[in-house]
């Protein structure tokens, strides 16, 4: 079976969308009858250049002025896939793939990956209004599968009047890779990670705001670590609000990490905190679980498995709801908050493994196809 993915970047500036295709891929490369290609634009940066297993490719264009792709559907056409795959909206590239599509009479899927949350529609609301009525809404229409990464995120389609069918898989991570434990030092004092794309999206001034409103006993075994990347601007007035707060020895923005040095950090955490307003899914919290790290994170994110599996705390979103949360969770004692990180661990391994995420992918490109996958646990009409 060829299968065609299509993304706007795969850099790693663009954060969790492009590492959750780059996995998937990975993880469906893993059968023997998939051959799998990835389509997206040229970047300074890219997470991968290619794929290590023969069956699958990688192929970056050059972009014109509208952002679309120079050469896809040549490349497309060639392939002669048997199904494409397309990842996010409001830029080119998914559009051309649904336009090369319909052109060819190939059956597609989009995911939207939680660029109609909302709070995402609230950002730039007249260009994305302008876009669905001139292509987007076609697009998502015509598409034989909708794929959602949650439930919260399968109700927003319905609730934008979308009858197709929908697809509820989540994403998924490569859990070998992440450490339970850390090469580093054992810290002189407790560390709070937030670990994300640096962005108005992800709440972090409202955790600085929070921190700052914690008693002094309280923090004083702590320090917030705030990791990632952003725009320079944004990074600096976030460093402005810490330093008007007279906390910049309580909290510290570290450049974005990636390799070991990511893989160690979410190791030598003692809590993870993403106080997001909009997450289709936060593919950073299942790292941090993989790590055994327990997690805060707001109702902005669809993880009540938090709760469910007392691997975290999942709250409102405002300061006070995440300043109390912290009370508690700072104040916990060591050992408490180690048997959350375990449960966390578990939680991930039985449900968000990449193996099982691509093996339900794969049944579904095989119910597309008409090959009778077995879509009975996650497929809605």
């Amino acid at each position: 079976m060829k299968i065609t993915h299509v993304i706007s970047s795969i850099d790693t500036s663009t954060g969790g969308p492009a590492r959750s295709v780059t996995h998937l891929v990975e993880g469906l490369l893993h059968k023997s009858d998939m051959n799998v290609s990835l389509h997206c634009k040229t970047s300074s940066d890219p997470i991968l250049k290619d794929f290590k297993k023969e069956n699958g490719s990688i192929h970056c264009y050059p972009s014109n002025w509208l952002g679309r792709l120079n050469g896809l559907e040549e490349e497309i056409s060639k392939q002669k896939p048997d199904l494409l795959h397309g990842h996010g909206l409001w830029q080119m590239p998914v559009h051309q793939m649904a336009k090369i599509a319909r052109k060819h009479d190939i059956p597609y899927i989009i995911t939207p990956r939680g660029m109609l949350e909302p709070w995402a529609l609230k950002q730039g609301k007249w260009k994305k209004k302008t876009a669905l009525a001139l292509y987007q809404r076609n697009d998502l229409k015509q598409a034989d599968v909708l794929h959602a990464t949650a439930e919260m995120e399968k109700e927003q389609l319905r609730k934008l009047g979308f009858t197709n069918s929908v697809v509820v898989i989540p994403n998924g991570i490569q859990i070998e890779q992440f450490k339970t434990t850390s090469n580093a030092s054992k810290n002189v004092k407790n560390k709070a990670l937030f670990l994300s794309r640096i962005h108005p999206k992800k709440g972090i001034e409202m955790l600085i705001e929070a921190w700052s409103q914690l008693h002094t006993e309280a923090i004083e075994n702590w320090v917030l670590e705030i990791v990632g990347n952003g725009e320079p601007g944004y990074v600096k007035q976030l460093q402005q609000k810490i330093d008007g707060a007279k906390l910049e020895q309580e909290i510290k923005i570290v450049g974005p990490l990636f390799g070991d040095d990511k893989l160690n950090i979410y190791a030598d955490a003692d809590l993870f905190v993403l106080p997001t307003y909009s997450e289709n899914f936060g593919i950073v919290v299942a790292e941090a679980l993989a790590s055994e790290t327990p997690v805060i994170t707001t109702k902005g994110a669809p993880w009540q498995d938090l709760e469910t599996h007392g691997a975290g705390w999942w709250i409102e979103i405002g300061t006070e709801p995440l300043k109390q949360v912290l009370e508690e969770a700072l104040s916990l004692p060591a050992d408490k908050r180690g048997e959350m990180g375990k449960k966390g661990r578990v939680l991930v391994e039985e449900k968000y493994s990449i193996e099982a995420v691509a093996e339900q992918m794969y049944e579904l490109y095989k119910w597309i196809k008409k090959e009778k996958g077995d879509t009975s646990g996650f497929l809605h009409y």
